[in-house]
């Protein structure tokens, strides 16, 4: 039976799809956690004052002198989760592949997901990286690099669940409470495609890890999430399951201010770069092996 106090870690901490923190909690990788707005970066850099200036002798600029400000919510793993103090993760990887080849320090900013598409157009955050699904409604605010991965949104639900596939949520005199992590893909399409229909009702979380614990104690009927955090939790806590069928597959990409063109070009061609000699998807390999 896997352990009581993996279900405490997972559930009390936070995990991050989408669907997005204190740097003082430890977390496993299936189990990270955020819960406000700490910072951290590869060499324990500090918070970003948000006066642009020249990154070194480049030609873009960014927020804070020589550093490339990242900002996310560890709560999503594996893409950003808490480890050591830390954010950890396929995204903190990234952001430090491509902090190399631009000549500046990564630094990573941990809030909720809410914010961090704010902090970009702020200027408190040089770029947005948190598994975080390309939508017209985000690309109305930001701008997205290339894609750098492939999500899944899946639903979770107990083992005993009513629900044995997608369609049943859909179904005719469907009345199911499904739980979401606020402004996420799933938070989008269970509310197009659930509530606005009439067929359910949505309860909103701000972590991942919350809906889950909705889930465990019975106070939303599934979940939907991205697939990768859906693994974690389900590997850690017993009596949860994945249906089978997939909701939706999205792409995730990096967000930037739109303003801010130069950087945004540099950022773009290197994470290409990365994406063309393999680095990126060497980074994923480590994180996610093929089922």
């Amino acid at each position: 039976m896997k352990k009581l106090l993996a279900l405490t870690m997972a559930l009390a901490m936070s995990l991050s799809l989408a669907a997005c923190g204190n740097s003082g909690d430890q977390n496993a990788p299936g189990s990270a956690s955020s819960n406000g707005s700490a910072s951290t970066s590869q060499s324990d850099a500090s918070t970003s004052t948000g006066d642009a200036s020249s990154a070194g002798d480049a030609s873009f600029t960014t927020v804070e002198e020589g550093k490339l400000i990242m900002a996310t919510n560890a709560t999503f793993p594996p893409y950003e989760y808490i480890e050591g103090g830390q954010v950890a993760g396929i995204d903190a990887e990234i952001i430090t592949a491509v902090a190399e080849k631009l000549g500046l320090e990564p630094v990573i900013e941990d809030m909720e997901f809410d914010a961090v598409i704010e902090a970009v157009k702020g200027g408190k955050a040089d770029i947005g990286l948190a598994g975080m699904t390309v939508t017209p409604d985000r690309a109305a605010e930001v701008d997205f690099t290339v894609s750098y991965a492939t999500g899944v949104q899946v639903v979770i639900v107990t083992e005993d669940s009513a629900i044995t596939s997608v369609d049943d949520l859909f179904a005719e005199g469907a009345n199911y409470v499904v739980g979401v992590q606020r402004n996420t893909t799933g938070d989008i399409y269970a509310t197009q495609d659930i509530e606005d229909a009439g067929l359910g009702t949505i309860d909103r979380y701000s972590k991942a890890s919350d809906t889950v614990q909705a889930l465990v104690s019975g106070k939303v009927d599934c979940v939907i999430i991205d697939n990768e955090p859906a693994k974690a939790f389900v590997s850690e806590i017993d009596g949860l399951k994945i249906l089978d069928t997939e909701y939706i597959t999205e792409d995730y990409a990096a967000a930037m201010n739109k303003e801010n063109t130069a950087l945004y070009d540099a950022v773009n061609t290197a994470m290409q770069e990365l994406l063309d000699d393999g680095t990126i998807q060497s980074i994923i390999d480590k994180y996610i092996t093929a089922d």
